[in-house]
Order: structure tokens, then C-alpha cells, then sequence
């Protein structure tokens, strides 16, 4: 196992961001600055996580939450209000997979980090897309940035709020507005991060989200990248 490098590369996040700038939807300039600028960021949220009762029975019990999210016949076998199935919904209209932000990370180079943190990390990645349906915020420029400031209002990350810092900079009155009002609630809820999907996935979506304090989801315009599939049709 190899010692993770936690010093930052600024003149690495810096140059994706700027690519990031150009072209929103690539994931994997995303990937490119979380890994230039995690530092030690990353090691202390796993030893938090580590230390609850949920990261210890994820860890023994070796669960794997992308193999969840795959097995879509599972998913749309749950209620059709439940949050399983209206991940399911949401992956089925967006065109996405959990797959997908997989290939996305694996264009970075990675380090062998252990067994227990590289499940963690995993675990992070492949939540990403339940926690746009738990929260109510869709994959649009708005809702990412949401999204993303729900994240580092709990858990503090340079390379994310690195790009969150663009957003609300470049996104105009929207953009920082949601911004705003994502920081607030992301302090008012409870951590995305170290909730027990595998439990919540069969409830109701609305239960999901009283469980997770995240309350009623938000009501916007979304803002979509131009050139996206979304953004021809408003056209």
C-alpha cells in the first residue's frame, strides 16, 4: 500500500479548472482537482466516518454501494415512491448509470490506499447521484452546485470548494443564491456522506428525507450548460 500524497498541486487544479470553466460537464477534470487539492482532507473525514457505528458496520461487512445501485432490477422492484426507485426513475431519464462516475475517477491516477479507505472513497463517489434525489437538486449547473456546497458546508474540501468558489463567481445572482441557500441547509441537515443508503433506499422518498433532516426539497428553474441535451430542448 502506498503512502497518499497529501500535499496540494494548485498548478494542477488550477489548469482543470480553467477546462472545467469551458466545458461544465467534464466529470473528469472534477476528479482532477478533488485529487490535486485533497491534502488531508480525505484521511481525516475516514476517520470520522470510521469511528460511527455506520462506518463500522460498512467496513466489516464489506459493503459495496455500486453493486447496489447496479442492480437495476432490484431498484425497480422497490415501491414506486421509494427513494430505490426513484433513483432508478432518475438514472432512467437522465441517461446515466452509477457506472459512469466510475469511468469518470478512473481517469485519474490513483494510489493503493487499503481495502477500508478505497470503500470509503468508492462509497463517496457512487452516492453522488442519490444524493441529487435525496436533496431535490437535479444535475443542472444549479443543482451541482448545490450539491457540491451541501458537501463542504459539513465536510471541508479544498478541491470542491474550489469549484464551487467558480460557480458562485461566474453563475451569476441563480447561481449564488442556490449556493446560499445549499450552505444553509447542508448545516441545518445531517452528513450525506455517512448515511445508511442500503436502509433508506426501500423507504419513501419523503421518510428518506425526514430521516436525513433535509426537509422539503427546493423548487427552481434549472440552469442548464449550453450544448447538453437538456438545454436544446428549452431552446
Amino acid at each position: 500500500m502506498e503512502k497518499p500524497d497529501t500535499s496540494l498541486h494548485f498548478r494542477t487544479a488550477w489548469r482543470a479548472l480553467g477546462r472545467l470553466r469551458i466545458d461544465p460537464d467534464n466529470t473528469d477534470e472534477v476528479f482532477t482537482i478533488i485529487k490535486a487539492l485533497s491534502g488531508k482532507s480525505g484521511e481525516r473525514h475516514y476517520r470520522k466516518f470510521k469511528k460511527t457505528e455506520l462506518g463500522q458496520r460498512v467496513l466489516s461487512e464489506k459493503r459495496d454501494l455500486l453493486e447496489t445501485l447496479m442492480n437495476r432490477d432490484y431498484l425497480s422492484s422497490l415501491p414506486e415512491e421509494s427513494l430505490g426507485h426513484q433513483y432508478f426513475l432518475f438514472t432512467e431519464r437522465e441517461e446515466i448509470s452509477a457506472e459512469g462516475l466510475v469511468d469518470a475517477s478512473e481517469s485519474v491516477e490513483r494510489v493503493d490506499v487499503g481495502e477500508n479507505r478505497r470503500r470509503f472513497f468508492s462509497r463517496l463517489r457512487d452516492s453522488h447521484d442519490l444524493q441529487h434525489v435525496a436533496t431535490g437538486w437535479g444535475r443542472d449547473l444549479l443543482g451541482e452546485g448545490s450539491v457540491l456546497t451541501y458537501g463542504i458546508s459539513q465536510h471541508w474540501h479544498h478541491g470542491i470548494a474550489l469549484i464551487v468558489g467558480m460557480a458562485y463567481w461566474t453563475g451569476g445572482p441563480e447561481m449564488r443564491g442556490m449556493i446560499k441557500k445549499a450552505w444553509r441547509r447542508g448545516k441545518q441537515s445531517q452528513s450525506l456522506d455517512f448515511a445508511d443508503w442500503e436502509a433508506l433506499l426501500p423507504l419513501p422518498l419523503s421518510e428518506a428525507r425526514d430521516q436525513l433532516g433535509l426537509g422539503e426539497p427546493p423548487v427552481y428553474v434549472p440552469m442548464w450548460s449550453a450544448g447538453t441535451p437538456a438545454a436544446a430542448a428549452a431552446a
